[in-house]
């Protein structure tokens, strides 16, 4: 069987040693080609990389000779033999020449889809190699699509708690105005099973299924309200991209903006909430307003350490979201026993996560891509804090109530 080989060529405005990077450090290849990465890039070191399209490929790496070239094996899902691809990466005034050579790949019909795929794979991969190197923005996540929803933890107990008859789904928090999933009718408690042709038992199955769609589209979505199943037509919403400042000082003083007003908000609800009230639980599983404020608290710490993984570039990825533990709320409302001390250790908290912005290395600020997924990330509308007061203050009336 004859061998068929592809070439490619991406100039990319970043020196060589850091194109050389984007292919060689997993935090880096999740950026701008795949959405799980694992990579030794080292002769015979390991590479498996995976997309929410459900596509993967794994091989090792051939050759590694630090920001000049890579070879590495290939064998990709529905490839009926390995490939290989090779990588170098030459100077060329202020920019870097990205040329891949896409080799060994056979022919005849067993290998046209693969190679169709290969092709279209790659085109599409390296512009947004050279999107996110020159202004960080990743091309596949710009143009998704989004529901307009809040997520909440989902499990048997809360599926039998609500009624519904199934154990697995996206159960919503609430959904944010303006957006299809409001738009469509879509409410607190609600669980989502599926989206068009797509299943949603958990959080990576929402992603695929939001992976094969764009704004602008119309989608079936069944969900369950408590016992019953219903169905609805929804316009997928396009996702609102802000204006990430081109310095850390400048992030840290946007993010300052946001922080202020949320502490406004929570210090006039907190004013008028007595301790006693502030412990009360509608139920043995629900939040008090003060697991809310702990809630609060770990979110900040756990902010603190996805910076720390941006900023050294070994960002640790998980399956799934696993949820909120009950034992870490428990545990911080035992060491600030009061709303007002729970409170001050949130302030004392969002005080670091601000001081960590404007104290951002240069070198990361930089690495547009990783400074654009930070920023995006951070500057979002206080959609969870929304959620989270919404249900302090129903939970003020219910205590108020009894």
């Amino acid at each position: 069987m004859s061998s068929q080989t592809i070439t490619f060529e991406q100039l990319v405005n970043t020196r060589p040693e850091n194109a050389f990077r984007a292919f060689t450090n997993a935090t880096d290849m999740r950026r701008w080609l795949c959405n799980v990465a694992t990579v030794v890039p080292r002769p015979g070191g390991r590479l498996y990389l995976w997309w929410n399209s459900g596509f993967y490929t794994s091989g090792e790496f051939k050759s590694v000779e630090p920001n000049t070239k890579i070879i590495f094996s290939w064998f990709g899902k529905g490839d009926p033999s390995p490939s290989e691809v090779q990588v170098t990466f030459t100077p060329k005034d202020d920019s870097t020449l990205v040329s891949l050579v896409h080799s060994g790949l056979g022919s005849g019909e067993q290998w046209s889809e693969s190679i169709a795929e290969i092709k279209k794979g790659w085109l599409g991969s390296l512009e947004n190699l050279a999107s996110v190197i020159k202004s960080g923005e990743d091309i596949r996540f710009v143009s998704r699509p989004m529901l307009g929803v809040i997520i909440d933890d989902f499990n048997a107990e809360i599926a039998k708690k609500l009624g519904v008859p199934i154990s697995e789904g996206i159960r919503l928090g609430g959904t944010v105005e303006g957006m299809g999933a409001a738009a469509a009718g879509l409410q607190e408690n609600d669980v989502l099973s599926s989206i068009g042709t797509f299943p949603t038992i958990d959080f990576e199955s929402l992603n695929l299924a939001l992976h094969a769609h764009r704004a602008g589209d119309t989608v079936e979505v069944s969900f369950y309200r408590g016992g019953e199943h219903k169905k609805v037509n929804m316009t997928l919403s396009g996702r609102p991209i802000p204006e990430i400042p081109p310095t850390a000082k400048e992030l840290s003083t946007a993010a300052a903006k946001l922080y202020k007003d949320i502490e406004i908000r929570l210090d006039e609800f907190l004013s008028e909430v007595s301790d006693e009230e502030a412990s009360f639980k509608p139920s043995p599983t629900d939040w008090s307003i003060k697991g809310n404020l702990a809630h609060f608290i770990q979110g900040e710490r756990f902010f603190h350490q996805y910076v720390a993984e941006l900023i050294s570039g070994y960002e640790r990825y998980a399956d799934d979201y696993g949820g909120n533990v009950d034992a870490l709320i428990d545990a911080t409302i035992a060491a600030y026993p009061t709303a007002q001390e729970l409170f001050q250790e949130y302030k004392r908290n969002t005080t670091e996560t601000l001081n960590i912005l404007a104290n951002l290395p240069e070198e990361f600020v930089a690495n547009k891509g990783a400074y654009w997924q930070l920023g995006f990330n951070l500057l979002q509308d206080p959609y969870h804090f929304d959620s989270h007061l919404e249900q302090m203050q129903e939970t003020l009336k219910k205590a108020r109530d009894q």
